[in-house]
């Protein structure tokens, strides 16, 4: 989509009175080293930019009707976590108390089902404000009881959340998934270490120094030694979010009323985009994507499945979308 706006706006010969700079670069899902960071470290004069459009929101459909346009405006932090535990080994036709795998398995699943504190954000409590205007009534009260989660509808509707739309309550704290899990090389052989690796997705203002201790406190195992993963090479800046009331934002707007009937909400993203490293350079930056139907993540359809698709048709009508965005904002009036 952004290499088709650079063609349309060159092949029509658009007259423009602000640079439009198309940046292609590797890394985004595996280390952020070779592509942006070195990017921003070595030609952040590439980036001298007012606004910046790339990938993290989304149009949401259900039904094949579009519900609501969401635009990242800020985005929480990945960071590894590891757990090690230790014990003896042995033969494991002799049960041992120590056994590291035992310690281990109970640090996961200590560390899974900690409920961290809820924390709104200007962005989050902007997203779930407007989600109720355009939901049906019970979604509706749900989100609004959000906006006071110690009450009890509040923590009625996190309870909801966590388990029917788990992306939304992400967004409400720093979340932990464990998704690694090593340990033992034979059957009958107790290993004398086993190690898990976490995936935590901080709020932009966590400390995680402090998170590190009560995750800590949580899993109370001395046998199980709590970490920071020594790999930081996707670890990104903590930085302000993008301003919702700039030009930017009310282009997209303009453009998500035309283009897909439906209103553009902003939205904290609860995966990590490479418009972090840019926003620590100072262009209010903003995340915007396709429309792709609700249904599919329970089909195995949605982001990071075995079967991840984009809508043909809706690839089309994002690419119009996007060049109008650009178009609006760059464009010599």
């Amino acid at each position: 989509a952004g290499l088709m706006t650079l063609l349309e706006l060159k092949r029509l010969n658009v007259p423009l009175d602000r640079d439009v700079i198309f940046l292609v670069e590797s890394g985004e899902e595996g280390s952020s080293g070779p592509g942006i960071d070195f990017m921003t470290r070595q030609h952040a004069d590439v980036l001298q930019s007012e606004f910046c459009l790339a990938e993290g929101g989304n149009v949401a459909r259900t039904g094949g009707k579009v519900s609501y346009a969401s635009v990242q405006t800020t985005e929480k932090m990945p960071r590894t976590i590891e757990l090690v535990a230790t014990g003896p080994s042995g033969h494991a036709s002799r049960p041992l108390q120590g056994n590291a795998v035992v310690h281990l398995a109970a640090a996961v699943a200590a560390a899974g089902k900690w409920r961290t504190p809820i924390r709104l954000n200007e962005t989050t409590r902007a997203f779930f404000t407007k989600m109720a205007d355009v939901s049906p009534p019970d979604a509706a009260a749900r989100y609004r009881a959000l906006l006071d989660p110690t009450s009890p509808a509040g923590r009625a509707a996190d309870d909801y959340l966590a388990e029917h739309e788990p992306n939304y309550a992400s967004m409400l704290r720093t979340s932990i998934s464990p998704t690694i899990i090593n340990g033992g090389y034979r059957v009958n052989v107790i290993p004398s270490e086993a190690q898990a690796t976490l995936d935590v997705r901080w709020l932009p203002d966590e400390d995680q120094q402090q998170f590190l201790a009560e995750l800590r406190r949580v899993i109370n195992d001395p046998a199980v030694l709590v970490r920071f993963s020594a790999d930081t090479g996707n670890v990104r800046p903590s930085v302000p979010p993008s301003q919702l009331q700039s030009e930017a934002f009310k282009v997209i707007q303009s453009a998500a009323a035309r283009n897909y009937d439906g209103v553009a909400i902003p939205m904290m993203a609860t995966g990590a985009t490479d418009m972090a490293f840019v926003r620590a350079k100072g262009p209010q930056c903003y995340g915007i994507g396709p429309a792709s139907d609700v249904e599919d993540g329970p089909k195995g359809f949605g982001a990071h499945s075995d079967q991840e698709r984009i809508l043909e048709a809706e690839l089309h009508r994002f690419v119009k979308f996007s060049y109008e965005i650009v178009y609006d904002l760059a464009r010599r009036n």
